[in-house]
């Protein structure tokens, strides 16, 4: 499972959204705990995920280190990228650049995932944006 988390975040960094997709049950739950949202099953993650690649079209996630005990798995990132356009819970910071640690918790069924909860600091991102002040987190 440590090869297939690797083998799903190059999926994401690939922007193939069906690709992507293929890595989550059909009734699959995403959560962005950051943003307070949730999608359910892989119609709306890919939808969101669309949306997501429009606004931040160099998004990029480096794997730090990966950890899969039983049916859970954890994957660690730094995720990297510019706002291109608007997303929904972040407010306008077009062309304004960003790093931000954040960790993924995986629950897995029969070899896919059936939920993924995302938690990373809004504030970090929001400093390193200018849309808050304060010293940046690396």
């Amino acid at each position: 499972m440590e090869r297939m988390l690797r083998d799903w975040v190059a999926a994401e960094n690939s922007r193939d959204v069906d690709k992507f997709a293929s890595f989550y049950t059909d009734d699959c739950v995403w959560e962005d705990v950051a943003l307070g949202l949730v999608n359910r099953g892989k119609e709306e993650v890919k939808a969101y995920f669309k949306s997501m690649f429009a606004s931040f079209p160099d998004l990029r996630f480096e794997v730090q280190s990966v950890f899969v005990a039983g049916d859970w798995g954890a994957c660690e990132w730094l995720m990297t990228g510019t706002q291109a356009a608007d997303f929904p819970g972040i407010p306008s910071a077009v062309g304004k650049g960003f790093s931000v640690r954040g960790v993924s918790i995986i629950q897995f069924h029969k070899g896919k995932i059936r939920r993924n909860s995302d938690y990373w600091n809004m504030t970090t991102l929001m400093q390193q944006v200018s849309l808050m002040g304060g010293a940046p987190s690396k």
